[in-house]
């Protein structure tokens, strides 16, 4: 495993417009770290991801993923390497059954019977979905939660090594979204999770890095950044609820 299977030096990117979405971003991110991605809408966190994988070739400025540094030619080796996990799972499922969606990326890669079936079983067990009770249905009459959960056994099935998440808990209820924490937090994986969900961030990742207007803002320790409402709102963030006033004023009750 390397010690940084992500590196970002100098990244700029505009787009055709001229739209400045990414503006000199430095970032290393560790083996099995979870590292939270925040800011606001038009921030660059969706920019910035599709980066991650080669859907968007770096402009100026330099990305190595792995070993391999992000061009045209190590896309197929870097997109085993790190998994994307886009916000609706819509997007992720199109095939006839569940198997089949989880089983899509190793069988377009050329892994096929007993490996095949090894792989999609365990990626299914791994986000808790019954490979029996599952496998053959539609994902279009699955919940949120389940088609979200389905999406990241797809990902799991490519064996990647780094985890990139887009908003992964939007539209999921209370306790799909706890299910989903538990995941994730049972995945060895490095993660990269984008979100604003802050209240997950912080039960999640020990690392926040915010974005604003293209430009890392803030990279350091979650508790800290969280705990600071007026920097978020500077950048329209809002604080945790975890964090919000009423409660620490009940948690100051408690403790003196």
């Amino acid at each position: 495993m390397h010690h940084n299977p992500i590196i970002i030096e100098n990244l700029t990117y505009a787009y055709p417009d001229g739209t400045q979405a990414l503006s000199k971003i430095n970032l290393a991110i560790e083996a099995g770290e979870r590292v939270a991605l925040i800011g606001a809408n038009g921030s660059g966190k969706s920019t910035l991801q599709l980066h991650l994988n080669g859907i968007i070739l770096p402009q100026s400025g330099r990305i190595k993923i792995g070993k391999w540094w992000v061009d045209a030619d190590n896309l197929r080796d870097i997109r085993n390497f790190v998994g994307l996990v886009f916000q609706n799972p819509d997007n992720q499922l199109f095939m006839p059954t569940v198997w089949d969606d989880v089983a899509f990326g190793p069988k377009n890669c050329g892994c096929q019977d007993e490996e095949l079936v090894q792989r999609v079983q365990q990626a299914m067990m791994m986000v808790d979905i019954d490979p029996e009770r599952y496998g053959a249905r539609n994902t279009e009459n699955l919940s949120g939660g389940e088609k979200k959960r389905i999406a990241i056994a797809g990902v799991l099935a490519m064996k990647p090594q780094v985890l990139v998440l887009d908003e992964p808990s939007a539209q999921l209820d209370p306790r799909s979204r706890r299910q989903l924490i538990e995941l994730l937090k049972s995945l060895s994986l490095t993660q990269l999770v984008a979100t604003h969900d802050l209240d997950m961030a912080l039960e999640l990742c020990d690392r926040t890095v915010v974005l604003s207007q293209g430009q890392i803002v803030y990279d350091g320790a979650t508790e800290k950044i969280m705990s600071n409402p007026d920097f978020l709102l500077q950048h329209s963030l809002e604080s945790p609820l975890s964090y919000s006033r009423p409660y620490c004023l009940v948690k100051d009750f408690l403790i003196n």
